[in-house]
């Protein structure tokens, strides 16, 4: 296997083939996402229903309302054993057009236990009912927040990383791009679109659905960039793949083999250590999108390797 993909327990490849195996046996007895009003894949996710895990509302995550200039956001707020040490801005995946910042409980409680942060989820709008920029104006309010009055509100030290996955992972990016460039130590970007024009890897991927598909893909961009053309989504202003890179944090790039996007994380994360910055790269085998959210070891694997980051990177 090649040097630049993760060295795996064969019993670990084993579990994640024969999970892949099954969980496309699954999706293809379903209607696919992409065929559905957003509204009611929502509903069904948050009853439980589909592939992922269902959610967990734990009463150890509370949530917050902010005042910004765009008006009001609710944060989900969890908070680690002990005193913390900083705050982790969490961005959460779903194409921009589902997921929820209360949907993830059980992730941000693993998160705030293994690296003493804060962890703040952030309740952004969604598409198709609130295009761009609408989503990435809510991350920048809530980010804008952190950076002048969040260490005090949250009585942690002002020590702010940011990160998410898939719709997250493109969301913390722009963020990024739009604050200061030095007002968060670390980037966490898991298996994020980079290039909403479409990177290779998400042209050529096909009908195949494994978590994504390229008609999913496709209707994902069209919900918050409508009837807008290839070349205008690869403005910097939707797509950091094409931006000035320079003075950004250090930053973790993850992401699986058999993921539509593998292509986004590989041209970012050259184009981000090309600038000057800080990367590391880590491409799991076996590796779907979304794959850390299921209770595969591969996935308990990039998920310690995230918090490590998240945690080596406060030293």
């Amino acid at each position: 296997m090649s040097s630049w993909i993760e060295v795996v327990p064969e019993a670990a490849l084993v579990e994640a083939r024969a999970f892949n195996e099954k969980l496309e046996k699954i999706l293809a007895t379903i209607p696919s996402i992409h065929t559905l009003d957003p509204k009611q894949v929502r509903a069904a996710r948050r009853d439980g229903k589909g592939i992922f895990p269902p959610p967990v509302f734990s009463p150890a995550a509370t949530d917050l309302e902010i005042k910004t200039r765009g008006g009001a956001i609710k944060l989900r707020i969890v908070r680690p054993p002990g005193e913390p040490k900083g705050v982790y801005l969490h961005l959460h995946g779903g194409g921009w057009t589902l997921g929820a910042h209360d949907m993830q409980d059980v992730q941000l409680i693993e998160t705030a236990k293994a690296t003493g942060l804060v962890v703040a989820s952030v309740d952004y709008r969604l598409g198709p009912e609130h295009p761009f920029p609408a989503g990435i104006d809510d991350c920048e309010d809530a980010a804008r927040w952190l950076v002048l009055e969040g260490a005090e509100a949250l009585a942690a030290p002002a020590r702010f990383a940011i990160g998410g996955e898939s719709a997250g992972a493109h969301l913390a990016a722009l963020t990024l791009l739009r604050l200061p460039r030095n007002a968060f130590y670390a980037a966490n970007l898991v298996y994020g679109a980079y290039d909403m024009s479409q990177t290779p890897s998400q042209r050529l991927w096909g009908d195949r659905n494994l978590v994504l598909s390229g008609p999913i893909v496709d209707f994902f961009a069209e919900c918050v960039l409508p009837k807008m053309p290839m070349e205008e989504r690869r403005s910097p202003a939707y797509s950091p793949l094409f931006a000035d890179l320079a003075n950004l944090p250090p930053a973790l790039f993850t992401v699986g083999l058999l993921d539509p996007l593998i292509d986004d994380t590989l041209f970012m994360e050259a184009r981000w250590r090309a600038a000057g910055n800080s990367t590391t790269l880590r491409v799991w085998p076996e590796a779907v999108h979304g794959f850390n959210s299921f209770p595969i070891e591969i996935g308990k694997m990039s998920n310690r390797d995230q918090h490590e980051f998240l945690a080596s990177r406060l030293a």
